[in-house]
């Protein structure tokens, strides 16, 4: 089971979200894993609102959150293919993922060294989860990471080396966390884009979201995700 750390000193799970007019929440606090699963669990997540991701740190919770439901992935034709390529794994290879979704040569990057130290805490602590990509040659092609908690997959980013590399990985989540039919659960990519509304990525407005999230926090870790916790 991922270990539960120490309750978040701030009240993030207590912020009102019914500002109709804007995605920033609240500003402030810190990157603590109480505090950072404190947020997930009340539907929102993290992101500097400095340049490139520094502090200080917002709580974001869109107004349209970009969500894939279960029976929602599509996969196209090419996609199909695609897919024989390469080999998807899980929590092989968090910290080279991450590296991947901070390459500074990245427009719009946002995972800052804060950042990243605080999802590797959150990783050995068993919450934070990797899916990888590998090519034919045993090199690591794309791949996505996020928090889970309970019925929640929660998308931080993604990021691909070679073509499709990067909608396998989340074919792969898919099949993990919608694996055992349990409609409750979903998966959260913050906002949909053009690329995501391809693969089944909806829109559902903010109450929605937070009602599913609060349906999906009884579901259950998904099997192989819920012993993977070193807490060293």
């Amino acid at each position: 089971m991922p270990v539960e750390p120490a309750p978040s000193r701030w009240n993030l799970d207590e912020q009102q979200q019914d500002d109709v007019t804007q995605d920033l929440i609240a500003v402030g606090a810190d990157l603590q894993p109480g505090t950072l699963l404190a947020a997930y669990r009340a539907g929102m997540f993290p992101m500097g609102i400095g340049d490139d991701g520094r502090r200080p740190i917002g709580w974001w919770s869109p107004l349209r959150r970009g969500v894939l439901l279960p029976g929602d992935f599509h996969a196209s034709r090419s996609l199909r293919r695609a897919r024989h390529r390469f080999q998807v794994t899980y929590n092989t290879a968090f910290e080279a993922v991450v590296d991947g979704c901070a390459d500074p040569s990245r427009p719009g990057r946002w995972i800052t060294p804060d950042i990243r130290a605080a999802y590797e805490q959150l990783h050995r602590l068993g919450w934070a989860h990797s899916v990888e990509t590998w090519d034919a040659d045993g090199r690591l092609a794309g791949g996505l990471y996020g928090v889970c908690t309970g019925g929640v997959f929660a998308a931080e980013s993604m990021f691909h080396r070679a073509t499709d590399a990067g909608k396998v990985a989340v074919w792969g989540l898919t099949e993990l966390v919608f694996g055992d039919g349990d409609d409750r659960r979903l998966i959260d990519v913050q906002w949909q884009t053009e690329h995501l509304a391809t693969l089944g990525v909806r829109e559902i407005p903010r109450r929605d979201y937070l009602r599913r999230v609060q349906r999906a926090a009884h579901a259950p870790l998904p099997p192989c995700w819920d012993d993977m916790a070193d807490p060293s």
